[in-house]
């Protein structure tokens, strides 16, 4: 079976290679496709470099025409950032100077993301849908729940969204009490949700471990939020809620040292550059810098910037198990599997999340089989929980209008809507920067 990788020349496309060569699974042909013929590049030679010496069946192919690329593939990997590591600099950076929160997929810079990323996602669904009409498409383009509603409206459930927080959420808790979680209930969209129960031995693990506080202390969550918070919940919240509920400590932190977007356009750049000048070190120049990028993952909003991450904390994430485990279980290839991911609310006549339209994306439990991805019913969504993913996704719904309609002011309206700014004409401001300074911004929405 063939994947094709839709964004084949970024960064962490070697991880999905190592992934798949490593793994006696269904994907035997593995085509790469990106705009950027340098980046490209630079990608097949860290791949002949991690392939050197070692056994594996996987055919390995890189193009520059997304339409060849997509010709007999099975599955359809999409991890493309329009703009760049550069125009992510940007999304943090103009947020920041106007006293805005600065992230890539939360706040105005998740909104700025989006709105040059979903004209691009419409067009790719389209080319998707004409060349490769029996695929399955799994996005993990961020961000990721607005990315995949628009890529849904031609393609519909061919369209899978994936992300690793929630599952490297479900994880951590698995390490903290030495047992595997067999079930779970999981609700949320993309980057805001809470692990809501974790059954091993057929019982909900759950209520006991957020009493127990030394248990509590070896899961990154709890200690982020405050052992009082998760235990008065009886939910451990998603990393990401950090941006939401500590705003203001989020916006301090980061303003006083160098952004994440900063950070990475730094790194990549001198990696491609390097990995470039000495194509025989590219896998060794590769590895060195992955290791670094890991490490550092959201250091820009920690307490301690020096602080790092352990090696068996990186190693309970990653998106490429994720996706291996999607492809296995929909070709047959394994048993029947619960997963979270980014689906349609609407499913076998009711809803995931009653407060949320039929068509709205979110990040919930589902059973996965030969036959599909299946939805499951979870329990009733709080009226705290609910509240924010409603506003957050009235935002995503007034993003998709405004660059469907390319009506600007549909996205002043969904910026001025986001819980993270409390003013209509910091609102316009922000929105005119991006517009003026990131590329893509203002052509989305006709601005």
């Amino acid at each position: 079976m063939q994947l094709t990788m839709i964004g084949g020349g970024g960064f962490r496309v070697p991880q999905m290679y190592r992934a798949l060569a490593g793994n006696d699974g269904p994907i035997d042909r593995l085509v790469l496709t990106d705009t950027d013929e340098r980046r490209l590049a630079v990608v097949g030679d860290v791949i002949r470099g991690l392939a050197a010496g070692t056994a594996t069946a996987l055919e390995v192919c890189t193009t520059t025409d997304v339409g060849a690329a997509l010709d007999g593939a099975d599955f359809v990997f999409s991890a493309i950032r329009v703009g760049g590591t550069r125009g992510r600099v940007g999304d943090e950076e103009i947020a920041l100077r106007h006293g805005l929160l600065g992230q890539e997929t939360v706040g105005v810079g998740g909104l700025a993301y989006a709105l040059r990323t979903v004209p691009v996602a419409r067009t790719l669904a389209a080319i998707i849908d004409e060349r490769a009409p029996g695929a399955r498409v799994i996005n993990f383009t961020n961000p990721a729940g607005i990315i995949t509603q628009a890529m849904r409206e031609t393609l519909g459930d061919r369209v899978i969204g994936i992300c690793d927080t929630p599952i490297g959420l479900v994880n951590r808790v698995g390490a903290a009490i030495g047992r595997t979680v067999e079930d779970f209930d999981y609700v949320g969209v993309n980057h805001l949700g809470w692990l809501r129960s974790a059954i091993v031995g057929g019982r909900d693990v759950l209520p006991a471990l957020l009493e127990a506080d030394a248990v509590l202390g070896r899961i990154a969550e709890a200690e982020l939020f405050g052992h009082d918070i998760v235990a008065s919940m009886g939910a451990l919240p998603n990393e990401y809620l950090f941006f939401y509920w500590s705003a203001r400590e989020a916006v301090a932190r980061i303003r006083g040292r160098e952004t994440r977007g900063r950070y990475l356009d730094g790194q990549q750049e001198a990696f491609y550059a390097a990995a470039a000048a000495e194509p025989w070190r590219s896998a060794e120049l590769w590895r060195a810098a992955l290791g670094e990028r890991e490490a550092t993952y959201g250091g820009e909003a920690r307490e301690d910037p020096r602080a790092r991450r352990a090696a068996a904390e990186i190693a309970l994430g990653g998106y490429q198990p994720v996706a291996l485990q999607l492809m296995e279980t929909l070709a047959g290839r394994a048993e029947p599997s619960y997963m979270i991911l980014d689906v349609a609310n609407a499913y076998a006549g009711r809803r995931a999340i009653a407060q949320l339209p039929d068509d709205a994306v979110v990040e919930v439990p589902c059973l996965v089989d030969a036959d599909g991805v299946h939805p499951r019913a979870i329990a009733p969504v709080s009226s705290e929980m609910a509240g924010l993913m409603v506003q957050v996704k009235a935002c995503d719904e007034l993003v998709l209008r405004a660059t469907a309609e390319r009506e600007p002011a549909l996205a002043l309206r969904a910026f001025a809507a986001h819980p993270l700014v409390d003013s209509l004409e910091v609102a316009r401001a922000v929105l005119a920067e991006y517009c003026a300074r990131v590329p893509g911004v203002a052509a989305a929405i006709g601005a």
